[in-house]
């Protein structure tokens, strides 16, 4: 089962420091002023692109596997990142990221206003964003990198003695707060003597459905998995008025929650088609075009509650969509995070994500985390009138804020009963 994230939902929780030197930021008046007049729509492109892109890496190696990603956790978690390096990995990165185009301050500033703009969505979702970087006490981080991830993504900063027993555990002990608890760790105990700096983003998202599914219309029904067996699973079921969209190869609907600000889009293969073959039509210019043309109609929706646990390291992703350099010891340049000697230089070590997700009657709840983690050398078309679609094989799914167009969530079901 491929279950995959795209998600651009950044609502920055400007937490309160705990031990060690510590540095906050606060943009109450960026959250104030953030309209959707001032989001910036090439930082959107730039995000669904490398969306698309991370998710045919880590989904396409493993198509019988159950997975769940969030690209736009990735996405803002490298660009603290990114805020650090220079020369040929800036450029790298920036290829990786699809922001060639942005001078660093614009960067930053165009973050700030789509992560005020996406807190507090709708009442019947709660969608909160966190960031922060933990560094290892004692080196001399360069004070300008540390301000721009404080002003820009309100990230939570504190120097750690890495060396103590509590590091690790005070460290993920944050990631388990700001996800609610569905994700409990993330940095490895003990901290190896080679890693300097942790960079996290953190997501969560629950969101109840505008229209529920009835708890007494699900049934044990038969769904086809990835490999063509079959099993028997809970399938949910209701008949609502939804915005529908045919593709040709492939069926698709919008379930809203709450107000409708944010939708699940389902998209499930023909049965003389398969998930694989829409996993290859899935860019940025067809996601464009698909995103215009539903419209509501009356139908029959049957869609099987799932419930997802994932974690990977994004190394050899990440290497094959550009950035191999950041990984590199030797070439990696990240002068501006870290003042190196000859004897020494700062590289990301490994970034590593880890999701959950669970899907049922009332809605959707969600997680996502991912750290940067950094190391150093040298040191200890035509629509029918009526829609029928039974979602019983494998398809694809995407949670979508419809007023910024960010995706959040996205992702394949191969399996709806396999957790992992």
């Amino acid at each position: 089962m491929w279950t995959r994230v795209l998600l651009l939902v950044m609502v920055i929780a400007l937490a309160s420091c705990q031990g060690g030197a510590s540095v906050t930021g606060d943009n109450t008046e960026q959250q104030k002023s953030a309209t959707v007049d001032s989001l910036d729509t090439d930082l959107v492109s730039a995000n669904t692109q490398f969306a698309m892109r991370l998710f045919g890496e880590v989904a396409t190696p493993n198509p019988t596997e159950n997975a769940f990603i969030s690209p736009p956790s990735v996405a803002v978690a490298l660009a603290m990142t990114y805020n650090g390096a220079d020369g040929e990995t800036q450029q790298a990165m920036a290829q990786t990221l699809n922001i060639e185009n942005f001078e660093l301050e614009k960067l930053n500033s165009s973050y700030a206003d789509l992560l005020a703009l996406l807190e507090h969505p709708d009442t019947a979702v709660e969608l909160s964003i966190a960031n922060s970087l933990w560094a290892r006490q004692g080196l001399p981080f360069r004070d300008e990198f540390l301000e721009r991830n404080t002003e820009s993504y309100s990230a939570r900063i504190e120097q750690l003695d890495f060396n103590s027993p509590d590091a690790a555990s005070t460290i993920n002990g944050w990631v388990n707060d700001q996800t609610r608890g569905k994700i409990n760790k993330i940095v490895p105990d003990p901290i190896s003597s080679e890693l300097i700096m942790f960079l996290i983003n953190a997501i969560y998202f629950k969101g109840t459905w505008s229209v529920e599914f009835d708890d007494s219309l699900t049934e044990e029904r038969m769904f086809t998995v990835g490999d063509g067996s079959h099993i028997q699973h809970p399938l949910m079921y209701k008949t609502d008025t939804l915005p529908y969209f045919d593709g040709g190869t492939f069926q698709s609907v919008s379930v809203p929650y709450g107000s409708g600000r944010l939708s699940m889009y389902i998209f499930l293969p023909n049965r003389d088609s398969d998930l694989p073959s829409l996993l290859a039509q899935l860019n940025t210019e067809n996601w464009d075009e698909w995103m215009g043309n539903y419209r509501e109609l009356e139908g029959d929706l049957t869609l099987p509650r799932f419930r997802v646990e994932y974690d990977v390291k994004l190394n050899d992703a990440l290497t094959a969509l550009g950035m191999g350099v950041a990984f590199d010891p030797n070439a990696a340049n990240f002068s501006r995070m870290f003042p190196v000697t000859a004897a020494q230089n700062v590289y990301i070590s490994a970034v590593k994500h880890k999701t959950f997700v669970e899907v049922n009657e009332q809605g959707t709840e969600a997680a996502a985390v991912t750290s940067v983690e950094m190391g150093i050398t040298s040191f200890d078309p035509n629509q029918p009138e009526r829609f029928v679609l039974t979602v019983d094989r494998p398809f694809l799914f995407a949670i979508r804020d419809n007023q910024t167009g960010i995706v959040l969530f996205m992702g394949a079901i191969v399996d709806p009963s396999a957790e992992g």
